[in-house]
């Protein structure tokens, strides 16, 4: 990171002067570098892509960016944008900065506060949902998001564009291929069969579950919602879905699917189902479909990794791992459609 570079493009922002000082990277993301600094007694997060661009790394950004900016006047808890470059020449790739949260994420342990009480754990989740349901709300023309995703057949796309991902991966020697898959063919065609036959456009986060948020650290309220790489028009109810896809099942869920220790006191499922619609004027009829979905995309998206890993561009314990919770999901997607 050339943090020269870097001040001297705060310099034409106004954002300062001197040097960058006290830059360290944080952790908790897989791709995306994201580096905390200061500079004259202010400090700043910086969000950027991997070294390794990949074809729409700058998009990306930019897309983010823009949507941080779109809902800057929400009650949607996110971090609040600073500024943004989408000049990929200035630090090699498009970036933006965001103001630091105070928070911390559920799934890298909690602090004492939280781990001593249910009902602050119980909290979480309906905090979580209440995010989900204000940024559905919001109406994406009027703050300025219009062009951001395609709605128009949203729904009526979801299963041949997933499908044709899966089928890509062919391309990557000796992947082990859809056969180790248990239902993926079943899945779809029940999707196809049970579609909600409309929907309400909105804006969606995308990528919604327990791993994208941060939670304050005097209570079971959200901080921030993060990681908005995903973000298009679409269905809200795919949020919501997609976390349900991704919660522990059960009052007593296996604690090998169990991000986040203690779990006891956490909502159940069927709780933020509930609690989401007591916050929404959508319908929620059909919520068990976007679950399944969720879990079809997800899962679809999971094994990308592992077919990389067959194919020596990704670590093979990595591969492993998510092809792992590829088959997890579509267990759970099985079970759900009876």
């Amino acid at each position: 990171m050339d943090l020269a570079a870097l001040a001297a493009w705060m310099d034409g922002q106004g954002l300062g002067s001197g040097p960058v000082e006290d830059a360290v990277r944080l952790t908790g993301g897989t791709q995306n570098i994201l580096l905390r600094f200061s500079r004259a007694r202010r400090s700043y997060v910086l969000r950027r892509p991997p070294p390794h661009l990949r074809a729409n790394s700058n998009e990306t950004m930019r897309r983010e960016a823009r949507v941080l900016a779109a809902i800057a006047d929400s009650d949607v808890p996110h971090p609040a944008l600073i500024a943004a470059c989408g000049d990929e020449t200035v630090l090699g790739a498009a970036f933006y900065l965001m103001e630091p949260i105070d928070g911390f994420n559920p799934t890298a342990g909690l602090p004492p506060l939280h781990a001593g009480s249910e009902t602050i754990r119980h909290r979480i989740g309906l905090a979580m949902v209440e995010g989900i349901a204000k940024l559905g709300a919001l109406d994406y023309r009027a703050v300025g998001l219009e062009g951001l995703g395609r709605p128009d057949n949203y729904l009526e796309r979801q299963v041949e564009r997933w499908k044709a991902q899966l089928a890509s991966y062919a391309e990557f020697a000796d992947w082990t291929g859809p056969a180790e898959i248990p239902g993926v063919d079943a899945v779809a065609t029940w999707l196809e069969a049970n579609r909600p036959e409309t929907f309400r456009p909105g804006i969606i986060h995308g990528d919604f579950h327990l791993s994208n948020v941060l939670v304050r650290p005097d209570s079971g309220e959200l901080a921030a919602i993060v990681d908005w790489e995903l973000t298009t028009i679409g269905d809200p109810l795919l949020d919501l879905g997609w976390l349900l896809a991704t919660w522990p099942e059960g009052e007593d869920p296996d604690p090998a699917s169990v991000a986040v220790r203690p779990w006891k006191g956490f909502a159940t499922a069927a709780e933020l189902v509930e609690h989401y619609r007591s916050r929404t004027t959508r319908d929620l009829s059909s919520i068990h479909w976007y679950g399944v979905l969720a879990c079809y995309k997800l899962g679809i998206i999971l094994e990308g990794t592992h077919a990389r890993a067959c194919a020596g561009k990704a670590p093979v314990a990595t591969g492993d791992r998510l092809h792992a919770q590829t088959i997890a999901l579509f267990e759970r997607a099985l079970r759900w459609i009876g």
